[in-house]
C-alpha cells in the first residue's frame, strides 16, 4: 500500500522546514578549535558538530512531526508532546512497584495486558498523589477511541534507562486510567530504526522487562503501525529524496564556515 502521493509531498514539506528552521537556529557550541580547524577545515567541522546537534533533536525536530503528520491520515487524531494526566492513586503507585519488583527479579515476565488490568483494577482507589511525569512524545488516539502512547527513543539507548522507560510506560497509563478508568491504552517504545540492520534489532536487553509485541516498535514496525503498510519503505525515500534537493542549500550554508 504505502504512502500516497499528498502523503510524500506533506512528508517532504515537513523535513525541509524542519531542516531549515535548524539552520535558522544552529549556534555551535564550540567557537575555537585550532588543532581541528587546521587538520581538517572549519567547514567539515560546522557539518560535523551540525550532525551532532541534529542527532541531539532529530526526535523532536524531525521524527515527531513527521510522526504526527502520517497519522493524521490514520487516526482520528495524533498529537505531538502532549502533558500527561497529573494524578495518580497511591495505590496504583504502589502496584507498578510491585510491577517493577516482580520483573527486575525474574519473579514474573512481562505480560502488558496483565499489567494494565493490575493497574485498573487501582487506579481510582485511595489517596490521590499529584505526579509530573515525562511528557508524551507522540499520542495516537484510534476511532474507536483507544489511546496509543509512544515513547520515541534513541537507537542504541543506555542499558540502565530500561528500567526507568518500563515505569515511564506503567505511569502513563495508570494516570490516563485515573482520568478515565474504561479507556483502552497501549504505551510502547518507539525506535526510529535498527542500527544493526540486517542483522535483527538486538532486543535481549529488553526481554525481561518489556513484553516485546506489547510494547516495542522499531523501524519498520514503528513507521508501518503509524502510517500504515509500506510507509517505512516510501519514508527513507522522502528522506533521500529532500537530502538530493536540499544539497546545493546545505553545501552553501556550510561554506560560510570556511
Amino acid at each position: 500500500m504505502g504512502m500516497s502521493t499528498e502523503q510524500k509531498e506533506k512528508i517532504k514539506k515537513v523535513l525541509k522546514e524542519s531542516l531549515r528552521n535548524k539552520f535558522k537556529s544552529y549556534n555551535p557550541e564550540t567557537k575555537n578549535m585550532p588543532f581541528h580547524y587546521r587538520l581538517l577545515g572549519k567547514d567539515r567541522m560546522a557539518l560535523y558538530s551540525f550532525i551532532q546537534s541534529l542527532n541531539t533533536t532529530f526526535g523532536t525536530s524531525i521524527y515527531e512531526p513527521v510522526a504526527v503528520s502520517l497519522a493524521e491520515e490514520r487516526f482520528k487524531s495524533a498529537e505531538a508532546q502532549v502533558k500527561p494526566f497529573g494524578l495518580i492513586s497511591e495505590t496504583a503507585q504502589n502496584e507498578i512497584q510491585h510491577i517493577m519488583d516482580g520483573l527486575i527479579t525474574r519473579v514474573n515476565d512481562p505480560n502488558k495486558p496483565n499489567e494494565i488490568s493490575r493497574l485498573r483494577k487501582v487506579c481510582n482507589t485511595g489517596k490521590m498523589n499529584k505526579v509530573k511525569l515525562t511528557k508524551i512524545d507522540i499520542l495516537l488516539e484510534k476511532h474507536n477511541g483507544e489511546k496509543i502512547f509512544i515513547d520515541m527513543k534513541t537507537v542504541k539507548p543506555n542499558i540502565g534507562g530500561f528500567k526507568e522507560f518500563k515505569r515511564t510506560l506503567l505511569e502513563w497509563a495508570a494516570a490516563e486510567m485515573t482520568r478515565n478508568p474504561t479507556v483502552q491504552i497501549k504505551t510502547m517504545l518507539g525506535f526510529p530504526y535498527n542500527p544493526y540492520e540486517p542483522e535483527p534489532y538486538n532486543r535481549w536487553t529488553m526481554k525481561g522487562l518489556f513484553d516485546l509485541p506489547e510494547e516495542i516498535l522499531i523501524a519498520e514496525e514503528l513507521w508501518d503501525f503509524i502510517g500504515g503498510e509500506g510507509t517505512y519503505r516510501d519514508l527513507l525515500d522522502c528522506f533521500e529524496i529532500v537530502g538530493i534537493e536540499l544539497r546545493p542549500e546545505i553545501d552553501q550554508y556550510f561554506a560560510g564556515f570556511k
